[in-house]
């Protein structure tokens, strides 16, 4: 006997009650078979071969190995269902292709996608997984899956609505990337490479040549420590790699540890393991705590030494590290590395300005893409049963 039932949220023009199906009386399951491995090869113009997760990158098949043997085809269109670890992994193939025994093709629509998207989510096929070190589910588990689904009409329009949001979402993603390697890209040409004192690229409306400089002679190196109880405490975990933002409130944050002292424009450039970006440009007075450089500007533009630490040369030197389970940046050798700086302040402002704007838009997008992804995550919740 069939289930009836309707899902939280859902189109205003439908009301019709859902009802519950095996997955094999919805759709054709097809299950991988690998071809032989001598059979691989590196040719596009041979088949293309999923034989897991590694062969798709958000939600799509893409081609990495190819085959001369065909063992089990998947169509155009068809869904690819990852059968061992990790299990239920779901995407579409936009070719057709031969399918390895880690997958298995369902034929169905976008609909059908985002449900089985769901069911990864819940966890739903945790319950079928053999395997204590490799966990997998077998063809029965598939094709007797219970899965609820409305009415084609209404099928569509979900189908549609997810849709809309991962091409939105993807959209987002490839502006994150384009803005993310900009600034990549002008903090190693806004800077002058080492024995140059005109950058690559400058901003309108200046000339002249920077004036190099020792970096001690740039910034002031703070060093003046506090256990005060009521200024916030700021520690590497409490920084998100490379982005330069708190990953949480940390303004009641007190407690009596000692750390070195900052005012609000001083530079946090994390010194244990510098290559995990760990900088950050406080507009408060608090305490960093741990392996901490905090930098006094010196006159300078604050956001200027903030973006300085970021470049290409002061990153390459802070890199070259001592130790190898606990690498750090060598002070002697940062502090007396030249570079060249604007010798105008408003030139200093002005590159300031220019990488404040890129972070605000690579924040932008990166909270675009949060929030988006935690809609959808509600409404896979509450728009299948």
């Amino acid at each position: 006997m069939e289930m009836l039932s309707i899902p939280y949220i859902r189109f205003n023009k439908f009301d019709n009650e859902w009802f519950s199906k095996k997955l094999d009386l919805v759709s054709n399951v097809t299950m991988g078979q690998s071809p032989d491995s001598k059979n691989y090869t590196d040719n596009p113009n041979d088949y293309i071969l999923v034989q897991g997760n590694a062969d798709m990158q958000n939600g799509r098949v893409v081609p990495r190995v190819w085959t001369t043997q065909i063992t089990k085809l998947a169509e155009k269109g068809d869904l690819i269902l990852s059968v061992r670890a990790p299990v239920g992994d779901i995407g579409t193939t936009d070719y057709p292709v031969v399918l390895g025994r880690g997958v298995a093709a369902i034929r169905g629509n976008d609909f059908l996608f985002y449900l089985l998207s769901r069911m990864k989510q819940t966890n739903y096929w945790a319950k079928f997984s053999t395997g204590s070190t490799f966990e997998s589910i077998n063809s029965n588990d598939i094709k007797s899956a219970e899965i609820c689904l409305p009415s084609q009409d209404e099928q569509s329009a979900i189908g549609s609505l997810f849709r809309t949001l991962d091409d939105l979402l993807a959209s987002y993603k490839d502006n994150l990337a384009n803005y993310q390697s900009l600034k990549a890209t002008m903090l190693s040409k806004m800077f002058p490479k080492a024995g140059q004192t005109v950058p690559e690229i400058r901003l309108d409306g200046f000339e002249g040549e920077w004036e190099e400089k020792e970096f001690i002679q740039i910034v002031n190196r703070v060093t003046e420590s506090s256990d005060s109880d009521s200024l916030p405490k700021v520690e590497f975990e409490d920084i998100i790699s490379g982005q330069g933002k708190l990953n949480k409130d940390i303004s009641s944050k007190f407690d009596n540890r000692k750390g070195i002292l900052f005012k609000p424009g001083y530079t946090l450039y994390g010194k244990l393991r510098p290559y995990l970006n760990n900088w950050f440009l406080p507009k408060f007075e608090g305490v960093a705590l741990g392996d901490f450089w905090v930098f006094d500007p010196n006159g300078n533009n604050s956001d200027f030494i903030y973006y300085l630490v970021q470049s290409s040369r002061y990153q390459k030197v802070a890199n070259d590290t001592s130790g190898t389970k606990m690498p750090r940046s060598d002070w002697k050798s940062v502090s007396t590395t030249i570079f060249a700086i604007p010798q105008t302040i408003a030139e200093q402002q002005a590159i300031g300005s220019y990488f404040s704007n890129l972070d605000n838009l690579i924040n932008s997008y990166q909270e675009k893409i949060t929030q988006l992804e935690t809609l959808k995550k509600k409404l896979l919740q509450d728009m299948f049963i």
